[in-house]
Parts: C-alpha cells; sequence; structure tokens
C-alpha cells in the first residue's frame, strides 16, 4: 500500500505542477495579446506570430489544466438530472459515468499516441507562420487523457467506496 500511496502523491504533484504551468499560460497569453494590441495600435502593424503563440498557449492551457479541474470536479455537470434521483442511483451513475470516462480517455490516448508518433515520425509540421513540428504538440494529448483516465479512475473507486458504504448501511437499519 505504501507504493500505492508514493503513486498517488507524485500523480498529485504531477497534475498540480500541470496545472500551475497553465495558470503560468493564462498570465502570458493575457501580456501576450496586450502587446499585440499594443504593437498594432502604436506601432500600427499586426503581429501575426502573437496571435499563433496566444492559440498553442490555449491548446497547452487546455491540456494541462484538465486533469486538475476534474480532479478538483470544476468540469461542467447536469445536476438537473443527477439532483433529481436517490443517493442509490445517483452514487450507481456516478460509477457509471466515471468507469465510462475512464474507458473513453483511455481509448482516446492510445489513438491519440498513435497518431503523435506517425507526425513525429515523419516530421510533420504545421502549417502557419512558425512551422513547428506537429507530433511533439501532439504527444500532449495522450499525456493529458492518460491523466484524465487514471482521475476518473479514482472518481470510480471513490463512488465504489461509497456505494459499498451505502450498502453497509442499510443492512444495518
Amino acid at each position: 500500500m505504501k507504493l500505492l500511496d508514493k503513486a498517488v502523491s507524485v500523480y498529485d504533484r504531477v497534475i498540480d505542477f500541470m496545472a500551475g504551468v497553465a495558470w503560468f499560460l493564462v498570465m502570458a497569453m493575457m501580456l501576450l495579446i496586450c502587446y499585440e494590441v499594443f504593437a498594432r495600435y502604436v506601432f500600427g502593424r499586426a503581429q501575426a506570430w502573437a496571435m499563433e503563440i496566444a492559440e498553442y498557449m490555449l491548446y497547452f492551457l487546455a491540456l494541462l489544466g484538465a486533469p486538475w479541474l476534474l480532479k478538483h470536479r470544476g468540469h461542467v455537470r447536469v445536476d438537473i438530472v443527477v439532483e433529481r434521483i436517490s443517493p442509490g442511483a445517483r452514487t450507481l451513475l456516478n460509477i457509471i459515468t466515471s468507469t465510462a470516462g475512464m474507458l473513453v480517455c483511455l481509448v482516446f490516448a492510445w489513438y491519440a499516441g498513435e497518431t503523435a508518433w506517425d507526425n513525429f515520425r515523419r516530421g510533420i509540421r504545421m502549417a502557419q507562420t512558425i512551422p513547428y513540428p506537429k507530433g511533439p504538440l501532439l504527444a500532449l494529448i495522450p499525456l493529458a487523457s492518460f491523466l484524465l483516465a487514471i482521475e476518473f479512475l479514482r472518481q470510480t473507486r471513490g463512488h465504489i467506496r461509497d456505494w459499498k458504504a451505502m450498502v453497509r448501511k442499510e443492512q444495518k437499519a
């Protein structure tokens, strides 16, 4: 169990670090866009590379922040439906949706990994102002998807624990 606790601790630190990088990217993107607006109005010329860099930052921001957001249950939920069902049905629904989320993320990580590797191997570059290699950009998708799958697994385990506690409570009553 000590190894599992250590792995969970490392996982938590990794997604906290990724969220910190995402926060930094938000600040950097804000400054970059302010610079682009300033340059356009003061110097009379737009900086095409600035908006392209901001697009890359937005891409990284979404992928780096998603596992942390899921851990803190910050994703959108349809509470109007969930709040109207019994606690037992809600827990069962949470088990099903968390398991489905985990499976979807694992499949997505696999195929995204294959695509990233293929783009990396073939040396495909982005067709934009900055012709950056596409493989390294795509490599973040399987990483983020795998971390999301781990978080869904953690949530599934928690919902199963809740289910078992509910069953024990009903048996005692």
